[in-house]
C-alpha cells in the first residue's frame, strides 16, 4: 500500500512538471534560434570582412589604431584580443600577449559552452516532454478515452521533435564554432609570436657605449 502511495506521489509530481518542461522546451528552441542568429552574424562578418590574420598584422603594425582595426573582427572577444596584443606590442610585454591568448580561449570556451549545454538539454527536455504525457495518455486508453490519448500523444511527439531539433542544431553549431575559433586562435598565436620575437630582438640590442 505504501508503495502505491509513493507511486501515486511520483506520478503527481511528474504531472506537475509537464508545464515547466514544455516551457523549457520552448526556451531551448528560442535559445537555439538566438545562437543560430549569432552564428550567422559571425559567418557573414568572416566572409565579407578582412581575415583575422590580416587584422592582427595591421594592429601590430599600428598599435595606436588597433581599436579601429579591431572593429571589423569576427567576434567581440577576437577584437579584444587584437587590442590586447597591440598594447603588448607597443609596451614590449610578451607576457601580456600570452594573457591575451588565454583570455581569448576562455571567452571562446564560454561561447561554446552555451551550445554544448543545448546539445544535452535539448534531447533531455524533449525526452521528459515525451514521457510525462504518456502516463495520463495510457490511463485514458484504459478508460477508452481515445481523444485524450490522441491529445497526449500529440504533445509527446511535439516535445520529442523540438528536443531533437534543438540538440541537432546545437551540435552542428558547436562543431562549426570549434573550427572557426580554432582558426582564430591560430591567427592570434602567430601574432603573439611576433610580439614575443620583437620583444626578444629589442632586448638583445646592446645599449650604445657612452
Amino acid at each position: 500500500m505504501s508503495g502505491d502511495r509513493l507511486g501515486d506521489a511520483l506520478a503527481q509530481l511528474a504531472s506537475a512538471l509537464q508545464l515547466p518542461v514544455l516551457l523549457g522546451a520552448v526556451l531551448v528552441l528560442l535559445a537555439c534560434a538566438l545562437e543560430l542568429g549569432r552564428f550567422a552574424t559571425e559567418a557573414v562578418r568572416r566572409r565579407t570582412g578582412t581575415p583575422l590574420r590580416e587584422l592582427a598584422r595591421r594592429a601590430l603594425a599600428q598599435p595606436a589604431a588597433a581599436a579601429e582595426v579591431a572593429r571589423t573582427a569576427p567576434s567581440a572577444f577576437a577584437a579584444q584580443a587584437l587590442i590586447q596584443l597591440a598594447a603588448a606590442r607597443a609596451a614590449g610585454r610578451p607576457r601580456a600577449a600570452e594573457h591575451a591568448l588565454e583570455d581569448f580561449e576562455l571567452a571562446a570556451q564560454r561561447r561554446l559552452d552555451r551550445t554544448r549545454l543545448l546539445v544535452r538539454a535539448g534531447p533531455a527536455i524533449g525526452l521528459m516532454g515525451t514521457l510525462i504525457p504518456l502516463a495520463p495518455g495510457l490511463a485514458a486508453l484504459g478508460r477508452g478515452d481515445m481523444s485524450r490519448l490522441a491529445a497526449d500523444l500529440r504533445v509527446a511527439f511535439a516535445a520529442t521533435v523540438i528536443g531533437l531539433l534543438a540538440g541537432t542544431a546545437a551540435f552542428a553549431l558547436t562543431l562549426a564554432r570549434t573550427r572557426m575559433y580554432g582558426e582564430d586562435l591560430n591567427a592570434l598565436e602567430r601574432a603573439a609570436e611576433e610580439v614575443v620575437d620583437r620583444a626578444l630582438a629589442e632586448a638583445a640590442v646592446p645599449e650604445p657605449v657612452r
